[in-house]
């Protein structure tokens, strides 16, 4: 399954916000990630909290693009 997923790293907590409506991408998740965008960090927390969230072994979560901004 592959996912649309809009990360903000620097919250006070990772969270899932929501469900935002792009035009030309379709939907797309909006999370909030705690962790700082350096060194990698911030990914490797969403690839985490995704799949805590999802119940999936971290193995199984893989993040294609976005790795930096």
């Amino acid at each position: 399954m592959k996912l649309r997923v809009r990360a903000t790293p620097n919250a006070r907590q990772s969270e899932i916000t929501g469900w935002e409506e792009d035009p030309q991408a379709g939907k797309i998740l909006r999370v909030r990630i705690a962790a700082a965008p350096v060194d990698g960090q911030a990914n490797v927390a969403l690839r985490d909290f995704l799949a805590k969230s999802l119940g999936v072994p971290k193995s199984k979560v893989v993040l294609e693009k976005g790795s930096s901004s």
